[in-house]
């Protein structure tokens, strides 16, 4: 089984990102979805070898990559910020840019709003955001044999 860690849309919080230190810690992979990427080089300056930094629509400071693709216990995972994909208006996009790449899972952020849909066989994630405003989130995602169980957590603020 691997673990996955997945945040977005800090936008300079690393307070939030701080208290999320003891789950980086014990998880396979961490990934940060953007805005700000510069929070995520944050992470991966922690934790080098297993943080996955995606580029957003504010990252002016590319730290990552724009999207990525990953493949784990059988599943494969397409990362992006979600702008690109016009996810605030629709999800169609998004399931058919992963879909192509043969991912049954696709990340996202962006909106921050976290949520989980299942679109065309595949599912996808926002885990919400991590800003100062709002009620912030972040998704633990379970991996193992072909299989992804997602769970959506709500931080007091």
């Amino acid at each position: 089984m691997k673990s996955i860690i997945i945040v977005s849309d800090s936008h300079r919080n690393r307070a939030a990102l701080d208290r999320l230190d003891g789950l980086f810690a014990e998880c396979d992979f961490i990934v940060h979805l953007g805005d700000l990427s510069t929070d995520g080089g944050y992470v991966r300056g922690k934790y080098p070898q297993k943080t996955i930094v995606i580029n957003g629509n504010c990252d002016l400071d590319k730290m990552g990559d724009d999207e990525r693709v990953l493949e784990a216990e059988g599943v494969k995972i397409f990362m992006c910020h979600g702008h690109n994909y016009s996810v605030k208006q629709t999800l169609a996009r998004l399931a058919a840019a992963a879909k192509e790449r043969g991912c049954t899972v696709a990340l996202y952020g962006h909106t921050h709003e976290a949520r989980v849909d299942e679109l065309d066989g595949v599912k996808l994630i926002n885990p919400g955001n991590l800003t100062r405003y709002g009620m912030n989130s972040y998704c633990y995602l379970a991996l193992h044999n072909g299989k992804a169980v997602e769970k959506i957590v709500m931080l007091e603020t």
